[in-house]
């Protein structure tokens, strides 16, 4: 397939700016792949379509407010940081991205108002660059202080200055470990009311953890999708979970959700030989587009995406290009709200 294959076009007064309120009154369309039928009904209803030993695989990795802005010595130009990944805590060193680029060099120091000082110490890419953080406490510390000067980086289509309430708002109630710099947003549509109903009906969860990067965001610029690459992405999944998965994943009567394109990718990533979902740590690169043969994903809960994007293409592979595309079209007709914070599709 093409990347002008997933182009629409969309009403911009679609893009969702917050998200539902409460986060399980958002709607939900209901597509099934084996009558073709596609149903509107409301994210709460979501348990309706499970049942005891089903298994639901939630990704609980943890927004932290990665955009910084600081000063740079001297000039005191305004600069843009933005933390992309930790590279190793005992030297406080972060992979990041800075704007302007071009005013920033190795050497260059960066003061931020909390008292915080950065050095350049490398350039990785045109906007890229390794800092670190001269800091001697603890790394909770300054983890403490990133929080304390940060902004929660929103999605580039939403078109509003970041609010003090968005630390909540784009942040699942599966949120555990910190490390990413944009949402598993598939999970926002969850209460802790709607897993307890879950719960209760003996539905199981099997978290895992990978940590989404900026890339999610990054366009495709290659028409041939064959040539395009990911950005890699750091996951973990742990030894219970991959017995739940497992578990589920070989039974004639449970089926094995993923909440979100993050959970397909970590999990369609962590194979044995024998078909088995392993316990790991790494990163992936995986880019599903169709054609593909899904091992493990049996269910999938997302959003809807932006065009042209890797996550409408994994969307696509998983329920087939053409009923996708009719889905979006619906969408659009029925004025559902679109992107992070808009409503989610569930597909069986």
């Amino acid at each position: 397939m093409k990347l002008s294959d997933f182009e629409f076009e969309y009403p911009k007064s679609l893009i969702a700016k917050y998200p539902a309120e409460p986060r399980d009154s958002a709607r939900l369309m209901v597509l099934d792949r084996a009558s073709g039928t596609i149903k509107h009904q409301t994210f709460r209803d979501l348990p309706e379509y499970f049942k005891e030993g089903d298994v639901f695989v939630v990704n609980d990795t943890k927004v932290f407010p990665a955009r910084l802005y600081g000063n740079k010595e001297k000039t005191g130009a305004r600069i843009e940081v933005f933390l992309l990944r930790e590279l190793n805590a005992e030297s406080r060193l972060w992979d990041v991205i800075v704007d302007p680029a071009r005013k920033i060099r190795i050497g260059n120091k960066l003061y931020f108002d909390n008292g915080l000082v950065a050095e350049v110490i490398d350039n990785t890419t045109s906007r890229g660059r390794t800092i670190r953080f001269l800091f001697d406490g603890e790394t909770e510390e300054l983890y403490r202080m990133l929080d304390e000067i940060g902004q929660t980086p929103l999605p580039p289509y939403i078109k509003r200055k970041t609010e003090d309430e968005d630390r909540d708002r784009y942040q699942t109630v599966f949120a555990a470990h910190r490390g990413a710099v944009a949402a598993p947003t598939a999970g926002l549509h969850f209460t802790h009311e709607l897993v307890r109903t879950l719960l209760e009906k003996g539905v199981d969860l099997a978290p895992i953890t990978l940590h989404v990067g900026l890339g999610t965001f990054r366009p495709v610029e290659v028409e041939d999708l064959t040539k395009h690459r990911m950005d890699s992405e750091q996951f973990i999944i742990s030894k219970e979970s991959a017995e739940k998965i497992n578990r589920a994943l070989h039974s004639d009567s449970s089926t094995v959700t993923a909440v979100g394109t993050t959970v397909v990718r970590a999990i369609e990533s962590s194979l044995s030989a024998s078909g088995m979902v392993k316990a790991d740590e790494g990163w992936t690169d995986k880019f599903i587009y169709p054609p593909y043969e899904f091992k493990v994903t049996e269910r999938l809960i997302t959003n809807f995406h932006m065009p042209k994007s890797t996550l409408m293409m994994l969307v696509a592979a998983f329920a087939g290009y053409e009923f996708m595309m009719e889905a979006y079209q619906e969408a659009i007709n029925e004025k559902y709200r679109l992107f992070s914070f808009g409503d989610a599709m569930l597909i069986l």
